[in-house]
């Protein structure tokens, strides 16, 4: 498994951004934060592309070169990551390599990346429910299983 996750940060129980990791190295840095003084502005937050950059994407391409890498994880094609030409050219080259990607997309998404990912005929959508959250590991291994067989 190669690929990256972002992650809310909360300080005091009060969310003040999110941190992006690449899941082969362990390397981390601030996707977006309150008190970030430059970069495009998302809601209450600033975006620190090139932080992301450096390790979100890079961590996909990391992941597209490896051959020992089955699933690539993107966590998550949002306003925030598609702010990022990078990005959307890492994930292009990903949605034609072949490889398992297990993605998540924002739901209020209407990016034409989210709209061809969720028109690949080789692509199940699962919307994340209250009812199925707590089951969702289960259902991702259920898919991923059948999808490597």
């Amino acid at each position: 498994v190669g690929g990256m996750v972002s992650f809310e940060v909360r300080e005091s129980g009060v969310r003040v951004g999110f941190r992006v990791r690449d899941l082969a190295s362990g390397l981390e840095g601030w996707l977006a934060h309150v008190s970030l003084a430059s970069g495009p502005r998302i809601g209450k937050y600033r975006v620190d592309i090139g932080v992301f950059e450096s390790v979100g994407v890079e961590a996909i391409l990391h992941a597209l070169r490896d051959d020992s890498v089955k699933v690539v994880v993107v966590d998550e094609v949002g306003p925030m990551e598609l702010l990022s030409h990078k990005f959307r050219d890492a994930m292009y080259k990903l949605l034609d390599s072949g490889k398992n990607v297990l993605g998540t997309i924002h739901y209020k998404c209407d990016d034409p990346l989210a709209r061809r990912i969720r028109s690949m005929n080789d692509v199940e959508v699962v919307e994340v429910t209250l009812d199925n959250r707590g089951r969702l590991p289960s259902i991702i291994y259920d898919r991923l299983s059948r999808s490597s067989q």
